[in-house]
């Protein structure tokens, strides 16, 4: 298994005070960001060991206002770190917040230590 969730966490800290990797626990505290490792797993073996990793990480965006700006500069970051964009469509809520879902892929490869698309 390979792992970027803190050079994830790293490229989006600053974007605003509400970062995490967890659902958001300070209520009312908005702009807030999410960003979840959904998945990690082998992508290839070499002579029976795991080669490189596929990844996807999921972020979720809130803010009592538009979520666009943000948006926009989080995928900058993140598309710094090699990940691609996959997805990323507003969420309908019953609360009054508007919330983004935004999803990024890659694979890691473990020799140059980068993430390519699969």
């Amino acid at each position: 298994m390979q792992n970027k969730k803190e050079e994830v966490y790293e490229a989006i800290k600053d974007l605003v005070e509400n970062v995490g990797d967890s659902y958001p626990d300070e209520e009312g505290t908005l702009p807030a960001i999410q960003y979840t490792e959904e998945e990690n797993k082998v992508h290839s073996w070499v002579d029976n060991k795991e080669y490189e990793s596929y990844v996807r990480y999921r972020f979720d965006i809130w803010n009592d206002g538009s979520t666009s700006l943000l948006a926009c500069e989080l995928d900058k970051r993140i598309a710094k770190l090699g990940l691609k964009r996959i997805q990323c469509t507003d969420v309908e809520d019953k609360s009054p917040e508007k919330h983004k879902l935004m999803r990024y892929e890659g694979i890691i490869n473990p020799e140059n230590d980068r993430v390519t698309h699969s």
